[in-house]
């Protein structure tokens, strides 16, 4: 049996994102169609998914983070003498959070002072749900919480342990941040940024890591520390909406890359996952991503707690093969 293609139905109004992913696949791998179907008047519109002119996107300026940090220093610096491996992770102008690998168990933020026009910083702290504002009164408790972080976050902690287990993205994030090297020694560990907000029609989302290669080229990092079917093409979505901002030059405008000269060339993708939990499928997902995606698997060893290692890499021929470099 020869399939000769997909053609997918979606209802009036609802096909933005569907064409954004379908204009990255690969037209001569297989027929693409897009419909609108219209159930009260009985009526089929087909949509040309190669326009993406009206693209619904738009960035987020970036924030300084040094200003940032300098506005809250003196939480900082108290963190730091409890917890000194602690990453400090600049979520907006007026808030910041506190991690351990990847687990985040504080956030500082400005908060307006009662009776007052002012703003001050106001700690809470708590892992998931749980969240107190800090006080003399339960400072025995903040620290008791990062004493226990502290003992089982670590590449050598208790398997068992829930602390230990929770977030393994954001863990696996937090190293690749710290030595994006590690992925591919052309990314630039000095210039990056991690989860940034990617909004494209009614989709909301975080790119895991935006970083550069040194010659200037715009690189997306999207990391899957499980098995997980989605990677490819969440990874597309992600490579689609920095390519369209790239287009019209708004990184640098938005705060992004200061002082550096960006390639026009587009963007690279790299899909990051442990080489035994590479969903069975990815390959033969791949297979249908536009030649125009330059895209990297990459396989990093199980252990990468310890240390992100790569085992393979694979990319894409312009016969559709997959080569493998490592």
């Amino acid at each position: 049996m020869v399939v000769e293609g997909l053609s997918l139905f979606v209802p009036p109004g609802t096909s933005a994102l569907v064409r954004e992913r379908m204009a990255h696949l690969h037209r001569e791998a297989a027929k693409w169609r897009l419909y609108e179907f219209d159930e009260r008047e009985d009526r089929l519109k087909e949509i040309d998914f190669s326009d993406r002119g009206n693209t619904a996107t738009r960035l987020v300026h970036w924030t300084d983070e040094r200003a940032v940090r300098e506005r809250f220093a003196d939480s900082i610096a108290y963190v730091c003498s409890l917890m000194g491996e602690v990453e400090i992770a600049v979520i907006s102008a007026a808030e910041i959070g506190f991690r351990c690998h990847g687990l985040e168990f504080a956030r500082a933020r400005l908060m307006q002072e009662q009776g007052s026009f002012r703003s001050a910083p106001q700690v809470v702290f708590g892992v998931g749900a749980e969240e107190r504002v800090l006080s003399e009164q339960n400072n025995a408790l903040f620290t008791t919480l990062l004493r226990s972080v502290g003992e089982v976050r670590h590449a050598e902690g208790p398997r068992d342990h829930p602390l230990w287990r929770l977030h393994p993205e954001r863990w696996l994030e937090s190293l690749v941040v710290e030595n994006v090297g590690a992925v591919d020694e052309r990314l630039d560990s000095g210039c990056l940024y991690s989860r940034v907000p990617a909004f494209s029609a009614s989709d909301r989302a975080m790119i895991d890591v935006l970083t550069v290669t040194r010659e200037g080229r715009l690189a997306v990092v999207e990391l899957k520390a499980d098995e997980d079917i989605h990677l490819p093409l969440q990874g597309l979505d992600y490579w689609s909406r920095v390519a369209w901002h790239q287009a019209r030059g708004e990184f640098q405008r938005f705060g992004y890359f200061p002082g550096r000269q960006l390639s026009a060339d587009e963007p690279l993708l790299f899909l990051v996952s442990p080489a035994l939990h590479v969903h069975p499928a990815t390959d033969t997902l791949l297979h249908y991503i536009s030649p125009a995606v330059q895209w990297t698997l990459v396989g990093i060893d199980e252990r990468w707690r310890k240390e992100v290692k790569v085992v393979f890499r694979k990319r894409a021929t312009r016969d559709f093969r997959l080569t493998i470099d490592d």
